[in-house]
This record gives C-alpha cells, sequence and structure tokens, in this order.
C-alpha cells in the first residue's frame, strides 16, 4: 500500500508540473540539417549538419566550429561517463567512439557479417552499455544488406546483440532515470516503444507506450522526473505513463533535442536550419 502511494505521488508531480511559461529563443542559425545534439559537463554543445557532412562544438557566448569534417555524415551523438563521444555515422554505416585526445574506435560496423543500414540515434548507460537505432531513410535504402532494421545493444566489451527487429523504422532513443527502462521511436508507426532493461542491459518486455504521435516522432529525451520530450512536427511532453503533458511549438521542424548548461535545465533542439534553447522548469535526466 505504501509503494502504491508512493507511485501516485510521483503521477500527480509529473502531472501537475506547469509547462506554460516556456521561453524558447534560438542558438545559432544557418545550417542545412542539424540534429544529435549533445551537451559535453566541459561546458559546449556538440550538433550535426547531416547533409554538410559536419559536426559542430559550440561554447556558448562563441562563434560555432566545425570540430569534425568530413563527419561520416553523423546523425546522432552522445557521451558517456568518461567523455568519450560515440556518434552514429549514417553515410559510414557505423557506430564510433572518439576519446577525448581525437582517437577515433569504432564500435560496431556489420551485424552478422552484414553492414548495417544507417545508424541514426545513440544512447550510453552510466555502466557503459550502449544503444543505438538502425533504420534506413531515403537513398540509404538503395544500399541495405540487412532484410531488417534494428534496434540494437552493444556490451562494455564491444559485443553486438540485436534486440527487436521492428516493422516501421525505429530513430531516436533515450533511457529512463535509473538506465532500466529504454525508450525508442518508431517513424513509420508514429509511436514510442519501451523496453526494460536488467543489470546486464539485456533488454525485455517491448510495449508500445506512446501512440498517435503529430508526424513522425524523431529524438527523445527524458528529464528527471521521467517525463519525456518527443521531436515530431513539434515537441509534445508525455509523462512516463504516455499521458500528453504540454506540447511545445516551433516555427521549423524539431528533429532531436538534448538537455544541457550548467544546471541541466536547458534543453536544445535541433530544427532544420536551426538550433533552439528553451528553458524548462524542470531538469533532465543525466546518463552520463
Amino acid at each position: 500500500m505504501f509503494r502504491l502511494a508512493l507511485v501516485l505521488l510521483a503521477v500527480l508531480a509529473a502531472e501537475a508540473q506547469d509547462f506554460s511559461d516556456i521561453r524558447i529563443e534560438k542558438f545559432t542559425g544557418g545550417y542545412t540539417f542539424t540534429e544529435g545534439p549533445v551537451w559535453s559537463r566541459d561546458g559546449f554543445l556538440m550538433f550535426s549538419d547531416v547533409p554538410e557532412n559536419k559536426i559542430y562544438k559550440v561554447v556558448p557566448g562563441e562563434k560555432p566550429q566545425a570540430w569534425r569534417t568530413p563527419s561520416g555524415k553523423a546523425n546522432g551523438n552522445t557521451f558517456d561517463a568518461k567523455g568519450n563521444l560515440y556518434t552514429c555515422e549514417t553515410q559510414a554505416r557505423r557506430v564510433t567512439r572518439t576519446d577525448k585526445k581525437g582517437t577515433v574506435e569504432t564500435v560496431a560496423e556489420k551485424f552478422e557479417g552484414k553492414r548495417l543500414n544507417a545508424p541514426n540515434d545513440i544512447v550510453v548507460r552510466k555502466d557503459g552499455h550502449v544503444y543505438f537505432t538502425d533504420p534506413a531513410f531515403g537513398e540509404q535504402t538503395n544500399a541495405r544488406e540487412l532484410d531488417h532494421y534494428g534496434i540494437y545493444h552493444v556490451t562494455p566489451k564491444l559485443e553486438l546483440e540485436l534486440i527487436a527487429k521492428p516493422a516501421g523504422r525505429p530513430n531516436g532513443i533515450a533511457l529512463a532515470p535509473g538506465g532500466r527502462t529504454l525508450y525508442v521511436s518508431n517513424s513509420d508507426e508514429r509511436a514510442v516503444y519501451a523496453y526494460d532493461l536488467d543489470k546486464d542491459g539485456k533488454a525485455t518486455n517491448e510495449r508500445k507506450l506512446i501512440t498517435g504521435i503529430d508526424g513522425p516522432p524523431d529524438g527523445i529525451k527524458v528529464d528527471e522526473k521521467g517525463n519525456l520530450y518527443v521531436t515530431a512536427n513539434h515537441l509534445p511532453i508525455y509523462s512516463p505513463q504516455g499521458k500528453l503533458l504540454h506540447t511545445i511549438e516551433f516555427s521549423e521542424t524539431p528533429r532531436n533535442c538534448a538537455f544541457g548548461e550548467a544546471d541541466f535545465q536547458t534543453l536544445f533542439v535541433t530544427a532544420r536550419t536551426s538550433v533552439y534553447r528553451v528553458r524548462l522548469p524542470v531538469k533532465g535526466s543525466v546518463q552520463y
């Protein structure tokens, strides 16, 4: 009974959050197609411009710098607990890890002897377990060797495991606070799936958490309360139970997002030609 009461209180607290006074400003602009934002604990934002084959680094108050070009047409990016950068290189069809010295290592490139389709988005749990999506969009479909779209798990020993072969294309990926639930958006189904994760990183109990999203969902992030921020036609915010709490509207179509700044209470949103900065009444969930 006590545990049930705590769960009910948590649900009520999440639904009672006030998202009505949200401030949006353009952080930087003038790009072709922005994606894969991630905030470094060292105080800067990184994001991809996919068609331009670049990863940018932006220190607030300073001019954006092209940090890596060519980037393998990088899409999703994330950091691990050691500060290594993980990148989904859609053109190179691989996932890489870059350490603080700039050394690049391939984390995943083939499954059962066949090249990946086009790794899209990625997240790393605090204990080093990696999860990424491998759909195929547009001309990427012409070069496929695998007969499926995939959601993958990479162990700390770099062992590659297939979690699921969804019928629709998996896209954004995120972890709940504590790292025991994995969320994956499905662009074709306009839905978000959830999976339970154990201490060894294994995924079970696939279930559809959110349906009927306005537009194909892309990147996902989670705040410290467990709410999900899903980029689609706009940016809807859902409770951990999948209830729509609020929608943030943008003049450009959002494609991904990431919490950042010193208090982790700013959401950076990549949207077509720009990156937007959104101040929120809640902190993001820290996974690294």
